[in-house]
């Protein structure tokens, strides 16, 4: 068995594989596959996490990936939006779905007399070959169910049907109605590359690989997927991963001959809004502590973007007037880091001076 990680360790290892402690000069697609996508349910998040992580990005380049259909925008793991690559997104969409569809119950239930099943029809139609905004196609759907609300009926749709949030919505600096289209349409029908069990072993592998070593409830809660253990445990026998012992003797899984290096000084970093370094993250220690955490909790779950500093969440930060950047810390900085922040934020600046 490895040795036991230290808490620097098991940071840092987070935010090597995060392209958090060092910038990569690498193609966006390739990063985002290695996080994973991104959590996208604010469009321009990803834009700000990729810029994290990529040396000199280029907002025209993910705003290109978006508009040739190579990343999509969806509801995903969670049932939250995220931004993947198109190939990925079928199979962990399908993955998800159990989960999406157990919001289904709820929507079902404030149906007046239409069936579920008729609802997920008709939208499939309304759908087929274009693409509809969320009220052209709530008002389309109440025109067939009239004793329905709109907001129910396309509730019902997301829920049952494999959405696409199509450009404009989703490019940078760019806003607009949620529009959708089906996955099929928008990318080209086919197979899932992989289902049942091996899905879960991969999408296991991926989040290893840019999470890990992470605890089965880390996994569990960043995909939101359940009994991932006896999958863990089979992939152990087979020797796949390892068996990491954490910190306080935590149970860690990781990817069999990883590196794990907790050597040296960490940057300045502004994560995203709803970062998964921070946001679903059950191993969340490992980059804030417990105050820090309750202080950024709203009450309509929104999660801003969050000051990191040597490995460790000490503040928020915004975007005010269009183009101004500003922070609120929540723990002392040095004036070194305050000069490494004054460079971040002017990072962040430049960014959004791009058009």
């Amino acid at each position: 068995m490895p040795a036991a990680l230290s808490e620097r360790a098991w940071t840092a290892t987070l935010l090597e594989r995060q392209h958090l402690a060092s910038r990569v000069d690498e193609d966006v697609i390739e990063v985002l596959d290695r996080c994973v996508g991104l959590q996208s349910q604010d469009p321009q998040a990803a834009f700000f996490g990729l810029a994290s992580r990529v040396e000199g990005f280029d907002p025209a380049e993910l705003n290109g990936l978006l508009l040739d259909r190579t990343v999509v925008r969806m509801a995903s793991l969670r049932s939250t939006v995220f931004l993947m690559d198109a190939d990925d997104a079928r199979w962990v969409r399908e993955l998800a779905q159990p989960a999406i569809a157990a919001e289904l119950r709820i929507h079902a239930r404030r149906l007046v007399n239409a069936a579920p099943e008729a609802v997920t029809a008709a939208a499939h139609e309304l759908l087929a070959g274009r693409s509809v905004g969320v009220r052209e196609l709530g008002a389309e759907l109440v025109q067939r169910f009239p004793n329905e609300t709109a907001s129910t009926v396309t509730a019902v749709a997301r829920a049952t049907l494999p959405l696409v949030q199509v450009p404009p919505r989703g490019l940078w600096r760019s806003s607009g109605a949620v529009t959708y289209a089906l996955l099929d349409d928008w990318v080209g029908a086919r197979e899932p590359a992989v289902t049942g069990d091996e899905a879960r072993k991969d999408l296991i592998r991926l989040y290893l690989r840019g999470f890990g070593p992470a605890s089965v409830a880390a996994i569990q809660t960043w995909s939101g997927l359940t009994r991932l253990r006896p999958l863990l445990d089979a992939m152990d026998r087979d020797w796949e991963v390892e068996r990491v012992p954490g910190p306080d003797g935590t149970e860690l899984f990781d990817l069999d001959g990883l590196s794990r290096d907790g050597d040296g000084d960490l940057p300045v970093r502004l994560l995203a809004p709803y970062d998964h370094v921070v946001t679903a993250n059950a191993d969340r220690r490992r980059v804030i502590d417990d105050d820090v955490f309750a202080a950024l909790q709203t009450p309509n779950g929104r999660v801003p973007g969050t000051v990191l500093v040597d490995g460790r969440v000490v503040g928020t930060w915004s975007v005010t007037d269009g183009d101004q950047v500003t922070t609120q810390l929540m723990r002392p900085v040095s004036r070194s880091r305050q000069r490494e922040l004054a460079t971040e934020i002017e990072r962040t600046r430049e960014l959004l001076a791009e058009e």
